[in-house]
C-alpha cells in the first residue's frame, strides 16, 4: 500500500507568498491546496476590487457599486498582508505543530521577521492610503451636495 507523507511547509515561503500575492490567496493555495474556500474567495475580491476600481477610474469616483466593489478588492489586498504578518509572528512550535506535524523543526530566523517588518509598514500605509481617499471623496461629495443645494 503506498502511502504519502505530507510535505513540509516552509514558513518563509509562505510568508513571502502571503507578502507579495496574498490579495489573490497565493498562501492558502500553498498551505491548504486548490480545494481552499476562502483562497478562492479572495481571487474572486480581488477581481471585483479591478472591476470596482475600473468604474473608480471612468466616473472620477462616483459610482457606489464601483466604491463597495474596490472596498471588497482593497479588503483582500489589506488580508493578505495581515496574513502574512500572522503567519510572520507565530512561533516556529505553533507553526511546525499546524503544518509540519513530522517532527521536524522549523528554524525560520531573520528573513521571517524582516518580511513581517516590511508587511506592516506597507500594509499600515496601504490604509492609511485608502482612509484617506475614502474620506476626501465622502467630504468632497457632501461640499458638493451643500453647493447644490443652497443655490
Amino acid at each position: 500500500m503506498l502511502t504519502t507523507t505530507p510535505q513540509k511547509k516552509s514558513k518563509l515561503l509562505t510568508v513571502l507568498l502571503a507578502f507579495l500575492f496574498g490579495s489573490v490567496g497565493a498562501h492558502r493555495f500553498y498551505l491548504k491546496g486548490g480545494r481552499d474556500f476562502w483562497a478562492w474567495s479572495q481571487v474572486l475580491a480581488m477581481v471585483l476590487g479591478v472591476v470596482g476600481v475600473a468604474l473608480l477610474w471612468s466616473t472620477q469616483r462616483a459610482s457606489v457599486p464601483g466604491w463597495v466593489c474596490a472596498i471588497i478588492g482593497g479588503s483582500s489586498v489589506l488580508a493578505g498582508y495581515l496574513s502574512a504578518l500572522v503567519y510572520g509572528l507565530r512561533p516556529d512550535e505553533k507553526w511546525d505543530a499546524q503544518f509540519n506535524a513530522d517532527g521536524t523543526p522549523t528554524h525560520s530566523g531573520w528573513p521571517v521577521v524582516l518580511l513581517s517588518i516590511l508587511t506592516l509598514m506597507i500594509g499600515t500605509g496601504l490604509l492609511m492610503a485608502g482612509l484617506a481617499i475614502t474620506f476626501q471623496t465622502y467630504f468632497e461629495t457632501q461640499v458638493q451636495a451643500a453647493k447644490e443645494l443652497s443655490q
